[in-house]
């Protein structure tokens, strides 16, 4: 298993623990060493699933020892954090293409927004989304680490544009996302070509955004989109597949 799909994996059964009512508010969470050996994956998952719901304010964490140290529950899901962590779970079993198609039509709308923003003289803050852009430029990475940074460029595009509703949908359907690419990354031939047309692919969107150009904008994010399924044989056209 790799990392990526580990610490996955416990934030999947933390986030059910919780929607289903067997964790609550001032419920601590085993320690890292028994949730790793239950969930049969490394220490560091623990850590970075934790690390997750803790940005999300879900649960505190607290280093040494002592009845004070460890994960401890602070809050229960409601309203929009209930329905994103429903959509994470839920989108384990999406088909593919309508994964493809949802992302085709909200991030064309992202693009949209953020140039015609920059058309009429705002300054949309795209400096995570550059931060990522440059951080995939590195050599050395393995396919799950540049997927994860590819998914979370996408999500900062979304999160830049302002719109709540389209942020929380994309953050709902990480998980669809990472696994359909992650699929297509073992479906591929030539691996470090497509992922030298996929950085070219990102940085075009990103001019045209600065640009303030959203008619270029809609045409590269979805030609973006579309093409990786496409050149991976995940094609809209092909039976659905359910997720992992």
């Amino acid at each position: 298993m790799s990392e990526t799909r580990a610490w996955r994996t416990v934030l999947e059964r933390i986030e059910g623990d919780l929607l289903e009512g067997r964790l609550a508010p001032g419920d601590r969470l085993p320690g890292e060493r028994e949730l790793a050996s239950t969930l049969g994956v490394g220490r560091s998952s623990v850590r970075e699933a934790l690390r997750v719901l803790e940005s999300m304010g879900l649960v505190r964490t607290a280093s040494g020892s002592g009845p004070s140290s460890g994960a401890m529950i602070v809050a229960a899901p409601q309203g929009g954090v209930a329905t994103l962590l429903r959509l994470q779970l839920a989108a384990r079993g999406f088909p593919f293409s309508d994964v493809v198609a949802t992302r085709a039509v909200l991030e064309s709308s992202v693009v949209d927004a953020l140039a015609v923003a920059v058309r009429d003289g705002a300054d949309p803050d795209l400096a995570e989304s550059e931060s990522l852009l440059a951080a995939m430029d590195a050599a050395d990475l393995e396919p799950d680490e540049f997927l994860a940074l590819d998914a979370r460029l996408h999500l900062s595009l979304a999160e830049a544009s302002g719109n709540v509703v389209v942020a929380a949908i994309m953050a709902g359907l990480r998980t669809a996302i990472e696994s359909y690419g992650r699929e297509g990354a073992a479906a591929v031939a030539d691996w470090p070509a497509l992922v030298a047309d996929l950085r070219a692919e990102h940085a075009a969107v990103l001019d045209a955004v600065r640009a303030g150009v959203p008619e270029l904008a809609r045409e590269r994010i979805r030609s973006h989109i579309t093409g990786f399924y496409a050149r991976a044989h995940l094609t809209a056209s092909a039976p659905s597949r359910k997720g992992p």
